[in-house]
C-alpha cells in the first residue's frame, strides 16, 4: 500500500501545503520564531483551524535534521469529514448512529487498534479531538491493518461541543469509566448512540462525562484494575452489534 508522506518542512513549503488545502493534523513551530512567511502561516493556521504547538529547537531537530525553518507540519492520511454530515446520510438511511468518540487517546497503536475494530464493526464515523489525540500517520496506518482508508473519521476543535451538537440531534452519550456502576450490557444501544472512552491514565474529562446520559463500566476480575483502551473499545462496539442484530 502506497503512503503518503507523512511530513513537510520550511516555511515556502508548508505555507504551499496549506494553500492548495492538503490536510494538516499538526504544526510545530519553533518557539520565538519571527518573520512574514511564519506570520502567514500562523494566521492560515488559525483559519483552517490547524492545531499549532510552540516548541524547542530540539524538539524540531528530532524530528529531521534538515533545514526546517522552525516549522514542520504533519500530514494526516485522511480527509477528516464533518460528524454532522455523516449523522445527516445515517438518519436520512434509516439507520441509528453509532459513532465512536475518543477523548485524550494519544497512543498510535490504540488509536489503530480502535479503528481496525470500528470499521469492522460498522461505525459510522470516529470522532477525534483536535488536540491530544495521536496523530493519524502511517505508524496509524499500519497499526488499523488499512481500515483507516474505509471508515469515516472527524476532527473537532471542542470534543465536548460536538458531543452536545450530536446529543442535540438525538443521539445518547454513553461514556465508559471503571468508577461507574451500570454494566455496559444493561444499556439499551440499538438507539442512536456515541461511545465515548479515554485516555487510560486521565481517562475521560469531567466536562464530557457531566453531559453523559450512561455511564457505565466493564466488569473487571483480576488484579488489573482496567482494559487496555482497545480492548475496552471492543468490547462496547461489539455489544453495540449485538443488541442491534438481536433487535432485527
Amino acid at each position: 500500500m502506497e503512503q503518503k508522506i507523512d511530513f513537510i518542512f520550511g516555511t515556502r513549503p508548508v505555507l504551499e501545503a496549506m494553500e492548495s488545502r492538503q490536510t494538516i493534523d499538526k504544526l510545530l513551530i519553533k518557539q520565538g520564531s519571527t518573520g512574514e512567511n511564519l506570520g502567514e502561516i500562523i494566521a492560515k493556521a488559525k483559519q483552517y483551524q490547524i492545531p499549532i504547538q510552540f516548541v524547542p529547537l530540539e524538539k524540531l531537530n528530532r524530528v529531521t535534521a534538515k533545514n526546517h525553518q522552525g516549522v514542520i507540519a504533519f500530514l494526516s492520511v485522511v480527509e477528516f469529514q464533518p460528524v454532522d454530515e455523516i449523522i445527516h446520510r445515517v438518519f436520512a438511511a434509516g439507520k441509528a448512529p453509532l459513532v465512536v468518540a475518543l477523548d485524550g487517546v494519544t497512543d498510535v497503536r490504540n488509536m489503530g487498534a480502535i479503528i481496525r475494530t470500528a470499521e469492522c464493526a460498522g461505525v459510522d464515523v470516529v470522532l477525534l479531538p483536535e488536540r491530544n489525540s495521536a496523530r493519524l500517520g502511517a505508524d496509524t496506518v499500519k497499526t488499523s491493518a488499512g481500515a483507516i482508508y474505509h471508515l469515516p473519521i472527524s476532527r473537532a476543535g471542542s470534543l465536548s461541543t460536538a458531543l452536545k451538537n450530536l446529543k442535540n440531534s438525538g443521539l445518547q452519550i454513553v461514556c465508559a469509566s471503571e468508577k461507574a456502576a451500570e454494566p455496559y450490557h444493561k444499556v439499551d444501544l440499538t438507539v442512536p448512540t456515541v461511545l465515548v472512552l479515554g485516555a487510560e491514565d486521565t481517562g475521560i474529562s469531567n466536562e464530557i462525562i457531566r453531559m453523559a446520559d450512561y455511564l457505565v463500566q466493564i466488569p473487571i476480575f483480576g488484579k488489573i484494575g482496567s482494559l487496555n483502551v482497545s480492548n475496552a473499545a471492543a468490547v462496547l462496539i461489539y455489544e453495540t452489534v449485538r443488541q442491534r442484530q438481536q433487535s432485527l
